[in-house]
């Protein structure tokens, strides 16, 4: 089987384009990232598909072609393109939605995940002490968080 270099560049290309759009901030451009990978994606699907031929069809033949095309690769490139396209309107609502409740389409630090990290840092040393399991609650009933509700010991 021979591997053209052509569709192999065009794949990279559109991959790392797209890669570099989706760690962007902006929503559009995480949309456009994300389908750029999908079309990469397609287009590696139908290279390892192998080489065009005869339709999958019994009895059907194309011009001069001898083998037959292998038809799992079409349905797959279909069912990504609908999936894609799926992925895109959930996005592109989402986009909408946010733009719509802050005005602007750039995706923030959230507050509580910055207050979070913040908090973490100054208290390395006291989690890492908390972090020590105790020996006295070491038992093989479940603890309280970890109880179901309606949960009433051991029976």
């Amino acid at each position: 089987m021979t591997t053209y270099l052509v569709p192999l560049v065009l794949i990279g290309v559109l991959t790392s384009a797209g890669v570099y759009l989706l760690l962007e901030r902006n929503l559009t451009r995480m949309l456009l990232g994300l389908l750029l990978i999908s079309n990469a994606i397609n287009l590696l699907i139908l290279n390892a598909g192998g080489p065009s031929g005869n339709p999958p069809v019994r009895g059907r033949t194309s011009g001069t072609e001898t083998t037959t095309a292998d038809p799992l690769a079409q349905a797959m490139i279909l069912t990504a393109i609908v999936i894609t396209m799926g992925v895109a309107a959930f996005v592109l609502a989402l986009t909408y939605r946010s733009y719509r409740i802050n005005t602007i389409e750039e995706v923030g630090n959230d507050p509580e995940d910055t207050r979070v990290s913040q908090l973490s840092g100054k208290e390395d040393d006291e989690q890492e002490d908390r972090l020590v399991p105790d020996a006295a609650r070491d038992t093989d009933l479940p603890d309280e968080l970890d109880a179901l509700p309606g949960y009433e010991g051991s029976r």
